[in-house]
């Protein structure tokens, strides 16, 4: 079990649930901006939201920002480490640098001081496209040694400074070697690992990258914190990483829907039966399993297991509980009437 920190009130490692986190795109400086987005993200189901400090504006605007926001706020910093000591000053719950690229160890040592003297714990965060030179020639490219020697490197330059409240995160985007690279991280240290496919795209592709590379990972126990980087609006990265917990079996947070592929035995038309009950479940916030069966010789029973289901027919279906047929109804009534059901649970 990896070690725990706390992100704000909010644990992180140590056996606590893996918690979801996005990041702002807005500039950080336009407080109103920044509150409206993180907000729309809290509504979403955000527990921990990164934003940009790439100057002092950004940095003094923290404080007022995490006034008026629930959940933690994590300053993303690079290179400039009087902006995280501001950053610590205005409140901040957490702070993401690279330790090795803030300036000497002196400027290393002032950052620790002052995150270990508020409880501020340290994310470092190792991305394949800013390896160090030395390590990309040692290794050929961005491999996963690479990877994982630059992070133990800057954890060794937090511990030469007496600090231990860390975080780590090597995310590259080449998902067999973000796999291993976390997969390494696991085994060579405790410290909790925060995941993530990194330029994972637009949606579409980002969420099959990310649903392998954090979704692999947290099936083999792997992974204490992740966000989903996504090419669009951040709330579509919380809906991504709340899928991917669902599908890991490690969070249900509302309805889970499994439905058949169809085959010759389909006797109606279950396709778009099925797309309008998952547009319908979309307020639903149940912790339960519906299917959509194609045939009712099959369905009921290879569904046994969902709280509630239907299967179609010629002309009519079946609603069934837990693989029992409760009646018959009428096919253009399948959906109406398993909402009835489902509002029954």
């Amino acid at each position: 079990m990896s070690k725990q920190i706390m992100v704000g009130k909010l644990p992180v490692g140590g056996g606590a649930p893996v918690s979801i986190q996005s990041m702002c795109n807005t500039r950080t400086d336009d407080v109103a901006a920044t509150v409206a987005q993180i907000h729309r993200l809290e509504e979403a189901g955000c527990e921990i939201i990164r934003v940009a400090v790439p100057d002092m504006a950004a940095a003094r605007a923290v404080g007022e920002i995490r006034r008026q926001i629930h959940i933690p706020l994590v300053a993303d910093i690079h290179f400039d480490y009087k902006l995280a000591l501001q950053c610590v000053e205005s409140g901040i719950d957490k702070i993401r640098i690279n330790p090795g690229n803030i300036g000497g160890h002196e400027k290393v040592r002032a950052v620790a001081d002052a995150c270990a003297e508020h409880h501020i714990p340290i994310r470092i965060g190792v991305n394949g496209g800013s390896l160090e030179k030395e390590l990309l020639r040692k290794y050929g490219g961005v491999t996963p040694e690479a990877l994982v020697e630059s992070a133990m490197g800057h954890v060794h330059l937090l511990n030469d400074c007496n600090f231990d409240d860390i975080c780590i995160s090597v995310k590259c985007s080449r998902v067999p070697v973000n796999m291993r690279a976390y997969q390494m991280l696991h085994e060579q240290t405790d410290y909790p690992l925060h995941l993530g496919v990194t330029e994972a795209g637009t949606p579409s592709m980002g969420m099959l990258k990310s649903a392998i590379g954090i979704g692999g990972l947290l099936c083999q126990g792997i992974g204490d914190t992740m966000r989903v980087s996504l090419t669009a609006d951040p709330v579509e990265e919380i809906r991504a990483a709340r899928d991917i917990l669902a599908a890991a079996g490690l969070r249900q947070t509302g309805p889970n829907l499994i439905s058949c592929p169809t085959c010759g035995r389909t006797a109606y038309d279950m396709i778009p039966i099925a797309e309008e009950v998952e547009r319908r479940l979309k307020s639903c916030t149940k912790p339960i399993t519906v299917a959509v069966m194609g045939c009712v010789v099959n369905g009921p029973g290879e569904a046994s297991a969902a709280d509630v289901g239907i299967a179609g027919g010629k002309g009519e279906g079946l609603i069934f509980r837990k693989g029992v047929i409760l009646y018959k109804v009428p096919q253009e009534r399948l959906v109406d009437a398993l909402m009835e059901e489902i509002e029954k649970l």
